[in-house]
């Protein structure tokens, strides 16, 4: 009960001083060098990281995968865009455990290790908002934020969340919606324990099914045109969001009107991410918790101007079954 009832304190911010918002507990900075703070070895190096939707404080966060990946992983750009952690599940069940702490403890020790840390808040984790434009121990806080690319692409990323009302036909249908997405999750959980203990790696249910149902992709669909049109007005080069929990890298238009659309997915069913290399190229990644390592699901080069046989080449194949 001590943990729990210390999971949240007031945080101090310059700006709205008079917010009630509350913060998850920080663990206190640490002289550590950086080589114990990013772990001894970085099989592999990132220009930058998209992550989102981790929600922590989940029943379903996958925060050991995601603990395992940064201890794996070096990049000099980390962004994390929205639903960091999941205030509406501690709302109704406080789930914290130690995996939980040590993902928190790893953000910060990246941030003050030399990391650029830049976090988006989402709709799970929207009580941070009322800290936008304010740092906290190395991370910024923004509403939306633009990232250059080492080939100079302009890259818009934000949550997502904003366009539910252009995805949703009623707030009662989206409500349904995500009650039947909780038993989704609750039978993806349960099904990767049966499959943990008979030695299969993970495999997300819930998104097997997603992908096959109807509705479901008309949504994604709704969604994706509503973030591309939202970011054409804002003449960028590419746009990053999650908040659906459907990764997507893909490149839509051609010539000068083209735009990447990148959904770096979750870490909650796919274990995703998005990625900008040492070269510039744009990757779409899945964890492997076998390897240890990611392998990339869709690739974008962008030293290149866009053609239609890019725009096929970059539709994400089919899932496939583990």
């Amino acid at each position: 009960m001590d943990k729990i009832s210390t999971l949240f304190k007031p945080v101090t911010q310059a700006k709205n001083t008079s917010s009630p918002y509350v913060s998850p507990v920080f663990p206190p900075s640490s002289p550590t060098p950086e080589k114990t703070a990013l772990g001894s070895q970085h099989p592999q190096d990132f220009y930058a990281v998209w992550l989102s939707d981790i929600h922590l404080g989940s029943l379903d966060c996958k925060a050991e995968l995601l603990l395992d990946f940064l201890d794996h992983t070096h990049c000099q750009y980390l962004y994390l865009v929205g639903d960091i952690i999941d205030i509406w599940a501690l709302k109704k069940r406080v789930f914290w455990p130690d995996s939980h702490q040590a993902v928190l403890a790893k953000i910060l020790a990246l941030a003050q290790n030399g990391t650029k840390v830049v976090y988006i808040p989402g709709n799970h984790d929207e009580l941070f908002k009322a800290y936008v434009d304010s740092h906290f121990r190395g991370i910024t806080i923004a509403a939306d934020y633009v990232h250059q690319s080492i080939l100079g692409k302009r890259c818009l990323m934000l949550h997502g969340d904003q366009f539910d009302s252009e995805v949703c036909v009623s707030r009662t249908y989206a409500q349904l919606g995500d009650h039947l997405y909780d038993v989704l999750l609750w039978l993806n959980r349960n099904l990767h324990q049966v499959r943990s203990q008979l030695g299969y790696p993970y495999w997300s249910l819930a998104s097997y099914i997603k992908l096959r149902v109807n509705k479901a992709q008309q949504a994604i669909n709704s969604f994706r045109t509503a973030v591309i049109r939202f970011a054409v007005k804002q003449q960028v080069d590419m746009v990053i969001c999650g908040h659906i929990h459907q990764p997507e890298l893909s490149v839509h238009g051609s010539g000068e009107r083209s735009i990447i659309y990148a959904n770096d997915g979750d870490w909650v069913e796919n274990c995703t991410l998005v990625a900008e290399t040492l070269l510039g190229e744009f990757q779409l990644l899945k964890w492997d918790e076998q390897s240890k390592s990611t392998h990339i699901i869709q690739s974008i080069e962008t030293a290149q101007p866009f053609s239609a046989a890019m725009f096929e080449q970059s539709q994400p194949p089919k899932q496939k079954v583990a």
